[in-house]
């Protein structure tokens, strides 16, 4: 039996969370200012939770524990400081790696900065047997933190988990939700399968991670006929790199997306808007080249709209693949209704205030 919380119940009700860049000066030292201002962007764009620490942070500041730290505590105190302004409950997530010893200590850490929940990476697990060592850790760090669970894509260092992983995992009454990003839909289905037929489709959520399929992803349903009857499985939200840019449009096409399932009627521009974004993504996340440059093309977006003042990433590295930035002005020119500089440059001054 799963637990009921507050947050559970948020989670399952479908929420929108972006994972947040890690704002770095030409030092690679934390920028408090500018990280500040973006984590006060997504919120006043309507997010209803931030993901901090996880790969769209750069798993490489564990390696700064000062920055780590300070970075923990920052983005917390500005969604307290928010939720006590507005009166909205703001859901905190951040990322838990490396082997037990290491993600045992990281969940002691996020909870003692008020952190609601880890997402859970098993990156640090290449061989291990999913049925026996990865659920041992997943399920130890359930003991201490509600989980989300993380089927992220191999080709930035994540690896194929079968549907026997997840049918043990979701069992588990800490984990509140699995977020699927192999980028493959045969994958996701195969989470949500092991949600439906475990009887936990009632307590544990579906959200997308896949940037490759965002909006169709949020349209589907995944449903499976088990012990005589069917079990639905729909995607309820997503935890997202794609969303740590161009925020504000993409909370109205969340919204958008929500409205037209309560209808059960989907506009026809709204399928056009699926296929826009996920142009718009390919850029960001640096498909084509693999997305070896999936930081640096996020990094750029937010150094176009004055976040950032350059693309500084941890690993040397770490940078726009050629012909990465022309595929990204190539999108701007594109869809110019998928941007929201329009947002940001009427309340960019406000959010870099001290």
């Amino acid at each position: 039996m799963h637990a009921t919380t507050e947050i559970g119940t948020m989670v399952m009700d479908g929420a929108f969370i972006p994972a947040l860049p890690l704002a770095l000066d030409r030092n690679l030292e934390l920028d408090e200012r500018r990280q500040r201002a973006l984590v006060r962007y997504y919120l006043e764009a309507g997010a209803d939770g931030i993901a901090v620490a996880v790969h769209t942070t750069q798993f490489e500041v564990r390696q700064h524990p000062d920055t780590f730290r300070a970075l923990l505590d920052l983005v917390s105190r500005e969604m307290d400081a928010f939720s006590h302004r507005t009166g909205k409950r703001i859901i905190k997530v951040a990322g838990i790696c490396g082997t037990l010893d290491q993600a045992l200590s990281e969940s002691e850490l996020v909870l003692s900065y008020g952190y609601d929940a880890g997402l859970v990476s098993i990156t640090a697990y290449p061989h291990a047997s999913p049925e026996h060592e990865l659920v041992h850790h997943y399920f130890a760090v359930a003991e201490r933190i509600p989980v989300f669970g993380f089927y992220l894509q191999p080709a930035v260092g994540g690896r194929i988990l079968p549907y026997s992983f997840w049918a043990k995992v979701v069992e588990h009454p800490q984990v509140i939700a699995v977020k699927a990003a192999p980028f493959n839909r045969y994958y996701t289905k195969e989470v949500a399968r092991a949600i439906a037929e475990t009887g936990s489709h009632t307590n544990t959520a579906l959200y997308t991670g896949n940037d490759d399929n965002i909006v169709f992803d949020l349209l589907s349903t995944f449903r499976f006929y088990t012990n005589s009857e069917w079990r639905s499985v729909p995607i309820k939200g997503g935890l997202l790199g794609h969303w740590s840019v161009w925020t504000k449009t993409a909370v109205d096409i969340f919204h958008t997306v929500r409205e037209a399932r309560s209808n059960q009627a989907v506009p026809h521009t709204l399928i056009q808007t699926a296929v826009d974004v996920t142009d718009a993504n390919s850029p960001f996340f640096d498909a084509a080249g693999g997305f070896k440059g999936c930081i640096a093309g996020i990094h750029e977006v937010l150094r176009r709209q004055g976040f950032f003042d350059g693309i500084h990433c941890y690993p040397p590295n770490e940078k726009l693949s050629e012909g990465q930035l022309d595929e990204i002005e190539r999108v701007y020119r594109c869809y110019p209704d998928l941007n929201d500089d329009w947002f940001v440059s009427a309340h960019l001054h406000e959010w870099l205030k001290e």
